[in-house]
């Protein structure tokens, strides 16, 4: 059964290197036969948060936040590209997810975590994990954790060196529980 999955990612940095990730998830996705689409907060733009979308009333929320919603609320499963800033979450991302609650209710969802360092983004990982979770989703125990994300993947996502040989290793098995826990959820809604 083909899923219908979306990836978020929320880096508004200059020169961002976590999009790498984001889309080499896509591109992997779409390799095992599901429909992936890169939700991109800078690119969607919200405002910093003043009212959710379920605070509009009907048909006044700004378009790009309809759009999104409608496009969350069709949506199989989320994987979360996690960037980790100060030990923490990734603002960007923080904001395009406040904006939303029920859009994301009952659904699977996956974290990648990044950072330009060794650690992997593992703090933004838990912050992430608590989040996700007290919003109804259900977190897929794998992870996916990439350090040193410029080494990691080059300009076109494309794993290189011992990282990139490690990243590839780590994404079966992740994918692998992430598309279960997606069909199984599927298939109960």
């Amino acid at each position: 059964m083909a899923l219908d999955i979306l990836v978020l990612y929320g880096s508004y940095r200059r020169g961002r290197l976590g999009i790498r990730l984001a889309d080499y998830i896509v591109r992997e996705i779409e390799a095992l036969g599901h429909k992936a689409e890169l939700i991109d907060a800078k690119a969607v733009d919200l405002p910093m948060l003043d009212l959710r979308y379920s605070d509009y009333p009907a048909g006044e929320a700004p378009a790009a936040m309809a759009q999104l919603a409608n496009r969350l609320t069709a949506a199989d499963a989320f994987v979360f590209v996690a960037g980790e800033y100060n030990r923490g979450m990734q603002p960007g991302l923080k904001n395009l997810v406040d904006h939303y609650l029920k859009e994301f209710d009952r659904r699977p969802a996956a974290i990648a975590s990044y950072s330009m360092g060794r650690f992997a983004g593992v703090n933004s990982h838990a912050d992430w994990t608590v989040t996700l979770s007290a919003m109804g989703m259900a977190v897929v125990p794998e992870r996916l954790s990439v350090g040193q994300i410029g080494q990691t993947l080059d300009e076109q996502a494309q794993p290189q060196g011992d990282g990139g040989a490690a990243l590839e290793r780590g994404f079966a098995g992740f994918a692998k529980s992430f598309i279960w826990w997606a069909e199984a959820a599927k298939a109960k809604r």
